[in-house]
């Protein structure tokens, strides 16, 4: 089977179902696991580099109102890639190319092949898609075994941090302008032995201003930019360390959003292990990468 990935969580999905060496193409994102680096890259970025938050939030929604995509895809490179398999998404118009654009393109080739959009909204439906690329690509058995052992490890979380009085939490997705995270993420708080104090598990992410994240008084703030690693989302937190140190929480907390929160993939499992850490460190005291603190 010929796999093009238009997705980075379906990537590092694909590979963990035993199926990497059937992916032919992948994102300019695709970066995990290092295997993902090599396939080649069928997509690349509208934006122009270094614009800061502010200006990546201006630019999308510019884009995004006149119907432009953020992401373009080498059509041509498609079509020699002759895949069997192709699997994207329709979630969210800043995380991927066209839906439409891909459904288009793959009926014009011949033989048409197989499209699978995976739009999770919460935990379970990101489960749900391993079943359901699991069948695509005959690979049950490995799909059991993933689901099992994401469920084994989800369970040890919530033992660890049963009977602990949960930590109010602000899980801020974006800072200029500041949204606050939903979907999965309000779940993952909630298994980690916390309560997100403004998101909503199965929802989108929303636009909340900062008077708003104060008045909720939250005892954690985690700034999980969308799509920054953890030294960038510091980075970004500094800049805004004033605003932060006015919400009074007795800590803020860069998280690594794009490897464990931002693709609802595989390691959405290792980002609940980061967040029980961060909030029950006694009763966790291990954790996939480490956060990191900042100061204010």
């Amino acid at each position: 089977m010929r796999i093009v990935s238009l997705v980075p969580a379906a990537t590092e999905l694909l590979f963990a179902l035993g199926r990497g060496g059937d992916v032919v193409g992948v994102t300019h994102e695709c970066d995990y696991p290092d295997a993902a680096r090599s396939v080649p890259k069928i997509t690349r970025d509208t934006l122009p580099e270094g614009l800061t938050p502010g200006q990546v939030d201006a630019a999308v929604r510019a884009r995004t109102q006149h119907g432009e995509a953020i992401y373009e895809l080498d059509e041509a490179a498609l079509v020699a890639l002759r895949p069997d398999l192709i699997v994207t998404q329709a979630l969210c118009a800043v995380c991927a190319v066209s839906y439409d654009d891909v459904r288009a393109i793959a009926a014009r080739l011949d033989p048409s092949p197989n499209v699978i959009s995976l739009d999770p909204h919460t935990f379970g439906e990101v489960l749900g898609d391993v079943r359901t690329l699991a069948e695509a690509t005959d690979s049950r058995d490995a799909g059991v075994d993933l689901i099992a052992d994401a469920s084994a490890r989800v369970d040890r979380v919530r033992l660890a941090v049963r009977g602990r009085p949960p930590l109010k939490v602000a899980a801020l997705e974006w800072l200029d302008p500041l949204y606050i995270a939903g979907h999965w993420t309000p779940q993952l708080i909630e298994y980690a032995g916390g309560f997100d104090v403004l998101g909503l598990a199965g929802e989108r992410s929303e636009r909340r201003d900062w008077d708003e994240i104060a008045a909720a008084e939250p005892d954690v703030v985690l700034v999980m930019q969308c799509g920054y690693d953890v030294a960038r989302a510091h980075a970004e937190a500094l800049r805004y360390a004033d605003r932060l140190a006015a919400l009074g929480a007795g800590e803020v907390v860069a998280v690594d959003a794009n490897a464990y929160f931002s693709r609802p993939g595989p390691r959405l499992v290792d980002g609940l292990e980061l967040l029980a850490h961060v909030l029950h460190p006694e009763a966790v005291p291990n954790a996939p990468s480490e956060p990191l603190t900042v100061e204010l």
